[in-house]
């Protein structure tokens, strides 16, 4: 009896684009051209994740490099947003949360960089990576970013971002802030050291009763500019600045 010839093997399909992941929404149809790629963002995000560097002292914190493709981190630091008037009065960002500006429904309609970072971040591949590398979690958690912008007379009093924050992450962005990093902290009022500041550097933590940090006060020339990155738990009461209100991430 003749052999049967084996039917062709395909090749396997590619992995959708990571902005077919987010659960529940298909993919989306931008009205306007995404400069950098949600895909570009995750890869970047991925890899960062796969080079961290590990501190241990005085809480497991760690630092990444080049967290955002450098594309995105260019124009991220040039969006055209001014530091809000401080009047003299600092120490808590929630001081000023009239003045403070989100990667929330608006800020992405208006902004394609700030749409392809929240897409990316909300997507389950980035997700997992997060919660494998640093045990953070973040399942059933919203996105939070924040796009700060810190001037002259700017301080942060020492905290930790227990309790609603499952996962923090702060992305630095501007040039000739070298000596603008987070101020790390053995104990609210014991001082321990300062994490560097350059542009796609990222300091992360998951937030417990040992993360101490702040900003000690000094001189700002110009506009330190960074992106906050949390994950919060569904007790976050300021729906408005998530970036995905109807829907938490998931691993």
């Amino acid at each position: 009896m003749p052999r049967m010839s084996q039917p062709a093997r395909l090749p396997p399909s590619p992995p959708p684009p990571i902005v077919q992941r987010i659960s529940g929404q298909g993919p989306r149809t931008p009205d306007f051209t995404l400069t950098v790629s949600p895909q570009a963002v995750a890869d970047s995000f991925r890899a960062a994740i796969a080079a961290r560097e590990s501190h241990a002292d005085p809480y497991p914190w760690w630092l990444l490099e080049n967290l955002l493709p450098k594309d995105a981190v260019r124009e991220l630091a040039t969006l055209p947003f001014d530091a809000p008037s401080l009047e003299g009065v600092s120490g808590r960002r929630e001081l000023h949360n009239d003045t403070r500006s989100y990667f929330d429904a608006q800020g992405q309609a208006k902004h394609p960089i700030m749409r392809s970072i929240a897409e990316a971040l909300q997507s389950r591949p980035v997700t997992r990576a997060i919660h494998e590398a640093f045990n953070a979690p973040i399942d059933d958690t919203f996105l939070r970013l924040e796009y700060a912008l810190d001037s002259d007379g700017f301080w942060l009093e020492p905290h930790t971002d227990l309790g609603v924050k499952k996962f923090t992450c702060l992305v630095y962005l501007t040039e000739g802030h070298e000596d603008l990093g987070t101020d790390i902290y053995r104990s609210k009022d014991e001082y321990f050291g300062r994490s560097p500041f350059r542009p796609g550097l990222a300091m992360i933590f998951v937030p417990s009763d040992r993360t101490w940090h702040g900003f000690e006060k000094r001189p700002i020339k110009g506009v330190r500019r960074s992106m906050i990155l949390n994950y919060v738990t569904r007790d976050w009461r300021a729906r408005e600045q998530l970036s995905f209100p109807d829907e938490t991430v998931r691993l």
